[in-house]
């Protein structure tokens, strides 16, 4: 890849915006059930992303990152990552737990 955005999706590949909405999906899933599977998988999953995905250094979040964690692409920003799923993750995020 030399620094180029992906042009496909690749099977050992993590995308920044299927932890965003899995993370909300979660969260959500336990708000209606109450079950604590949903709850486990929540904080699992939402301290892997805040972990791996945020660029302590510059700001933002690397969008593609290896199946191990390490940053497959340094882009921030290209024609697929602009700026709608981290906003609106953040801020569906925020509004369900203020409801609960």
């Amino acid at each position: 890849m030399q620094g180029k955005q992906p042009s496909q999706v690749e099977w050992d590949m993590k995308y920044w915006w299927p932890h965003c909405e899995t993370i909300y999906a979660l969260l959500l899933a336990y708000e209606i059930t109450g079950d604590k599977k949903y709850e486990h998988w929540f904080n699992l999953v939402h301290e892997y992303t805040w972990e791996k995905f945020p660029d302590r250094e510059k700001g933002e979040w690397f969008g593609y990152l290896r199946r191990d964690g390490s940053v497959q692409v340094n882009l921030k920003g290209n024609h697929f990552k602009g700026p709608f799923h981290i906003p609106r993750f953040l801020t569906k995020v925020i509004t369900l737990l203020d409801t609960m």
